[in-house]
């Protein structure tokens, strides 16, 4: 499997620190950034060949610093 990419492993850090900045307080540009970022790692070139499921995966325990 190849490697998660920087960006991609960083907008996914992003993602889970915004999703909880709205959960604690509800904002129109906090919104927006969730979106953002939704978009670019759901559309990350790095999704476009391999195993989709482990690469997801591996991007998801990468976001959790390592753990399972």
């Amino acid at each position: 499997m190849r490697p998660i990419p920087h960006d991609l492993a960083q907008a996914l850090e992003e993602w889970h620190t915004t999703y909880r900045q709205l959960a604690m307080q509800p904002r129109t540009e906090l919104r927006r950034r969730l979106i953002q970022l939704s978009i670019s790692v759901v559309f990350h070139p790095h999704w476009q060949n391999g195993n989709r499921t482990a690469a997801w995966a591996a991007l998801h325990t990468a976001g959790r610093g390592g753990r399972s």
